[in-house]
């Protein structure tokens, strides 16, 4: 097959070194791609919302299947455009990606669906919004309703951090994300990511992962993108997979059908884990990153395999194969990350360290200039390693990470603390 993957993140590196492990993938294009990815696929310069040009980019370029990485082209219809072309593609509609699209929506799912999740309230008004948080008092979390790259989460433990909060999304901070607001009731707990795999009939368990969000050590700090991750998550047992799967997703799944906007692609299921229950944080519509990054890992050529049966309809078939080991993810990100950063530093010492199944750097925000790597973005690197224990597979990404040269970036020393 000749596969086009859309995206130029971790988690397209990771998605991208997967399919390249499976002998049925005889070309791969990446759009756009990113310098790490540049040493393995080819990458194709297109604009991946516009959904003609990808049509066409496809059409001419012979793509039998395209996988489609980030949220964003998912949320303008990139994915309808290709099956009405005719090309299969992993990824849900428009419609179907209002879940990650707007929070407001997800909430109005969860209602009707009666799937356990925070109490909430939505707000298009900043002076009602700040009523409602006068009203029920901190921890509170505030959330722009449309998508935020990730950042437009704000836990706040007390009063003016969330009125600051409104300020801020009402003010444009986020863009046209911002408009609306949802203000949740705070869950405490222990947070995970299950992942499910959909094709509009089956929902196909596809593994666990625990995200470390806040920037700082003893995940303190500023929320980010994801400062790494490791899977599989031990806080989320058989026993509470399977309730999340019957009271969260699995209705959440009918809801959408009867709606007449049946769900296909991953389900990226955030959870809140307290005395055993599962509640919804968010669903994503996409992999997460960097938890892409340890599933691909651990998953290698079946990830291909799971994915194409997920696009053909094939899931009630398909079987997940696990073996008994750990991966873990480590992001290495520019110095002022979450907040302002400089672009341009130079990344030495990928070099001496060749990928292979149990250790690899998937590339972020990087591109190659005069023959160097350079960082281009906040979160520049994922270094990922495996093993037979996650101790072991931490031992084995931090070597790694001690053989880079890049004073201008950080990262975090205790990945996995909360599972060892």
């Amino acid at each position: 097959m000749n596969i086009l993957i859309l995206g130029s993140g971790g988690r397209e590196h990771a998605l991208a070194w997967a399919v390249l492990q499976n002998p049925k993938c005889d070309k791969l294009i990446v759009a756009p791609g990113n310098a790490g990815i540049a040493q393995i696929a080819d990458c194709a310069s297109i604009d991946i919302e516009d959904g003609g040009s990808v049509v066409s980019f496809a059409g001419e370029n012979a793509i039998d299947f395209v996988i489609v990485g980030p949220e964003a082209p998912l949320a303008v219809g990139v994915a309808d455009r290709l099956r009405e072309a005719g090309i299969l593609v992993f990824g849900p509609s428009a419609a179907a990606a209002k879940l990650e699209a707007s929070k407001s929506f997800t909430k109005e799912i969860c209602d009707a669906a009666n799937a356990p999740t925070a109490a909430y309230g939505h707000f298009t008004d900043a002076g009602a919004a700040k009523a409602y948080i006068r009203e029920q008092g901190a921890p509170i979390v505030v959330k722009a309703d449309g998508l935020a790259a990730g950042k437009g989460v704000i836990v706040a433990m007390d009063e003016q951090t969330a009125l600051d909060a409104i300020d801020d999304m009402f003010g444009g901070a986020f863009g046209g994300a911002g408009a609306e607001v949802v203000i949740e009731e705070f869950m405490d707990g222990e947070e995970a990511s299950f992942f499910i795999l959909c094709d509009g009939k089956t929902a196909l368990p596809f593994g666990t992962a625990q995200d470390h969000k806040r920037v700082g050590e003893g995940d303190t700090g500023l929320n980010t993108g994801g400062m790494g991750a490791y899977s599989p998550a031990p806080v989320l047992s058989d026993e509470i997979a399977q309730k999340a799967l019957d009271e969260i997703v699995r209705p959440t799944m009918d809801e959408m059908t009867r709606r007449g906007t049946p769900y296909h692609g991953v389900l990226y299921v955030g959870l809140m884990i307290k005395d055993g229950q599962p509640r919804l944080v968010e669903y994503n519509v996409r992999f997460g990153d960097p938890e892409c990054q340890v599933l691909m890992m651990r998953l290698g050529a079946q990830a291909m395999d799971l994915m194409h049966a997920a696009a053909e309809e094939r899931l009630d078939a398909a079987q997940v194969n696990w073996a008994d080991d750990h991966a873990i993810t480590v992001v290495m990100a520019a110095d002022g990350y979450p907040g302002s950063y400089e672009k341009g530093s130079v990344i030495k010492g990928l070099e001496t360290l060749t990928g292979d199944s149990k250790s690899m750097v998937f590339h972020a925000g990087t591109t190659a200039m005069d023959g160097a790597t350079t960082a281009t973005g906040g979160r520049v690197l994922n270094v990922t390693a495996r093993g037979a224990t996650l101790q072991e597979a931490r031992d084995r990404a931090y070597a790694m990470i001690d053989q880079i040269d890049w004073p201008e970036g950080f990262h975090r020393r205790d990945i996995g603390w909360r599972a060892l």
